[in-house]
């Protein structure tokens, strides 16, 4: 996918990643860059930035997924490109309640869900259409918080799902999957989590650097930090052994 003269949507766009996305997309020449956020005016100052369009959208509710979709198709005609990008955490495990479990879940895994539902058959009647999930490092490899961890492995398998099932039809899907990133995501993490995580940090700017390729060679797995996949090649290779380094990692974390 070459960017220029694309009709593109990024929801979590007023921040991090997704205002960087927003930004590197409309350099590229993108014809209209809707920005969504459950932060209305934070989007509407990204999307003002470039000449694009703000809106506010809460996408753990399907009704402001769809008057984001209907908006934008209305001002700009079809959707060539739509990441879903917004994130959140919780931390802890299975001690958590079950609302804070539905959270995450509902932000990193049923916004995707949900916004596929109701892109697809536009997308399928015209043979042609790009979905952008952006899930984590997280979803490839483990994390410290319970419901974000699994949250982004299911978002990852639910974009798996997807290029497999449409990938004939002429739908293209990217999973977006970096590690430390400077956003404030990573600076809501406790700080000894922080000190882990900054190791090879990169900015939002890179990541959006790297999405940019990754459309260009439609490329499924785009990792802006290579370290990524040769963890997952380890992780495949020998899970044990993988565990056993995982668990020591963690264990490092853990207050003396």
């Amino acid at each position: 996918m070459q960017l220029k003269d694309k009709v593109v949507v990024v929801t979590g766009g007023a921040s991090g990643i997704g205002a960087a996305m927003a930004r590197r997309f409309a350099q590229e020449g993108a014809r209209a860059v809707v920005v969504a956020d459950r932060d209305g005016a934070a989007a509407q100052a990204v999307a003002k930035e470039f000449d694009g369009l703000g809106l506010h959208c809460d996408v753990t509710r399907e009704p402001d997924l769809l008057h984001l979709i209907e908006t934008t198709q209305h001002r700009f005609g079809a959707i060539d490109l739509f990441c879903s990008n917004a994130g959140v955490s919780i931390a802890g495990g299975p001690e958590l309640p079950d609302a804070a479990w539905r959270q995450v879940w509902n932000v990193n895994l049923m916004a995707h869900v949900h916004a596929a539902r109701a892109l697809l058959p536009a997308m399928l009647a015209r043979g042609q259409g790009y979905l952008l999930q952006t899930a984590s490092a997280a979803g490839l490899l483990s994390q410290f918080d319970a419901p974000y961890a699994v949250s982004k492995h299911a978002a990852v398998a639910f974009a798996e799902w997807l290029a497999i099932t449409y990938g004939s039809r002429g739908i293209k899907v990217s999973c977006l999957c970096p590690a430390g990133v400077d956003t404030p995501l990573l600076r809501a993490e406790p700080a000894q989590h922080q000190r882990l995580l900054s190791e090879g940090m990169v900015s939002a700017e890179t990541v959006a650097e790297a999405v940019v390729k990754g459309l260009s060679a439609e490329r499924f797995l785009i990792l802006p930090q290579p370290w990524i996949g040769e963890q997952l090649r380890r992780k495949v290779e020998d899970p044990d052994r993988w565990l056993r380094g995982m668990g020591r990692w963690h264990d490092s974390i853990r207050p003396t």
